[in-house]
């Protein structure tokens, strides 16, 4: 457990003396047990995802689904850096703006599912959470969304 810490957060000793004292932070839960609900609802979050690729017909069915099994699988690391790390980490200045935009797509898709009905709009805004959540995803990876950016820039360039 604390090699996985180290890893996630970078490692200086300084952190990982936090980490310890944050354990308050999601219930005093021993390293086994933080692992345990980190793969249950990282599992959870994956079989929601499945199951509404089985109803993907019936968009609504689909989109709140799938937004239940993407927002148990994000928060799943919860349970092994502690929910207020992992808020620090989502709202750092570095990805800020990918959280926001996660977030506002995750609302924007269940707004259209739950209370527009409309088909239409819910495939649109599943499109940009699925977006958005590949954007969130690679502000962990240094230098990710740079190189994406620059991919997209030279395929979809219009200039000759």
């Amino acid at each position: 457990m604390w090699k996985l810490n180290q890893s996630i957060l970078g490692g200086d000793e300084e952190r990982e003396d936090n980490l310890l004292d944050e354990s308050e932070d999601i219930c005093s839960l021993s390293p086994l047990q933080r692992m345990y609900g980190f793969a249950a609802c990282l599992i959870a979050g994956l079989v929601c995802m499945f199951l509404s690729l089985i109803v993907f017909a019936k968009p609504i069915k689909f989109a709140v689904l799938f937004t239940f099994g993407n927002l148990l699988a994000v928060g799943s690391t919860a349970f092994l850096i502690g929910p207020g790390q992992q808020l620090r980490m989502m709202f750092d200045p570095v990805r800020v703006y990918a959280t926001s935009v996660y977030v506002g797509c995750v609302v924007v898709a269940l707004i259209c599912a739950l209370w527009i009905h409309s088909k239409v709009l819910t495939i649109l805004a599943i499109i940009s959470e699925i977006c958005a959540l590949i954007w969130y995803s690679l502000s962990y990876i240094p230098f990710a969304r740079r190189m994406v950016s620059g991919l997209m820039i030279r395929f979809f360039d219009t200039e000759i």
